[in-house]
């Protein structure tokens, strides 16, 4: 069995580590994070916005299953639209079979010049592999196959892991994770292999959880993050700065009355002094130019 979390990571007190900087006093990093997936029609859903009649799931799950589409043949553009028009480029976190089914969504994200990161081949918890550094191994070849180039960066689908998953990555090559929503600052992992980082995620900000699980009106995706963002904007005044990332789901973020909560959160964070936007690498080389890699 591998590591255990607190194995694999240091306690540190945020007020207490080495500080880090940002070019030109910056004070704040917005990490705005796209998820696109696969949902595999024979299987149970990744979730539902609709329960099934008497409360039973059946399968196949028509009714979740083209919600899920509506935002790959929608919902996707129309976020696509948002992002251009604001000048972010996103991390883009897709199951790897996003290439093969959805090739126009991929390539339109590649023609971008978007941040591909992997998040396994379909959406299915990373315990039911059968054969977890295969399905790793999989599914880095498919993305890299389709965009010339090996990501860097994983996310679970469901942010799942299993104890091996982080030795797997490293394994792999991957050299930083998302999954992980302890701290508001990158921090170094170990792995039976090199260390890898884990990039501050954070679910009060995630479209799943405030508009799939908690119900909340879609004001709620602005009003939450300008909060969040104001506690974090004050306490990087001690020279020390946050990362706050930005979650967006094409059939959650991407839906008509969602869309423009989530412009006016972007275009008001980032009309303020301070602010920077980047994608997960971005992030990456900025932490581990300041803070090497420890021995493992």
């Amino acid at each position: 069995m591998g590591m255990k979390p607190g194995e694999r990571i240091d306690y540190t007190v945020i007020d207490k580590r080495p500080k880090l900087s940002l070019p030109n006093s910056g004070k704040i990093i917005i990490w705005p994070i796209l998820a696109l997936e696969v949902w595999n029609i024979e299987r149970a859903m990744a979730r539902m916005v609709i329960s099934p009649p008497q409360g039973q799931p059946m399968t196949p799950d028509h009714p979740n299953w083209s919600w899920h589409e509506y935002g790959m043949r929608v919902g996707f553009w129309r976020i696509k639209r948002m992002l251009d028009d604001l000048s972010i480029r996103p991390t883009v976190t897709l199951n790897a079979k996003v290439c093969e089914d959805y090739p126009e969504v991929a390539g339109a994200c590649l023609e971008s010049g978007w941040e591909f990161n992997a998040h396994s081949y379909e959406q299915l918890p990373m315990h039911k592999l059968d054969d977890e550094r295969g399905v790793i191994e999989q599914s880095l070849n498919v993305i890299e196959n389709f965009t010339g180039s090996k990501p860097k960066g994983w996310f679970g689908p469901g942010l799942t892991q299993t104890y091996d998953t982080l030795d797997h990555l490293s394994h792999a090559g991957i050299e930083y994770i998302g999954d992980w929503v302890l701290d508001d600052q990158p921090i170094w992992a170990r792995t039976e292999h090199q260390p890898i980082v884990a990039l501050p995620y954070n679910y009060e900000l995630h479209d799943i959880v405030m508009m799939n699980i908690q119900n909340n009106p879609s004001h709620i995706y602005r009003d939450r993050a300008l909060d969040y963002f104001d506690t974090l904007y004050s306490e990087s005044d001690d020279g020390n700065p946050r990362v706050i990332a930005l979650a967006m789901h094409t059939y959650l973020s991407g839906s008509p009355h969602r869309i423009s909560y989530v412009r006016e959160t972007f275009e008001t964070l980032m009309k303020k002094p301070g602010v920077v936007c980047w994608d997960g690498l971005e992030i990456y080389d900025w932490f581990t130019n300041q803070i090497p890699a420890p021995k493992n």
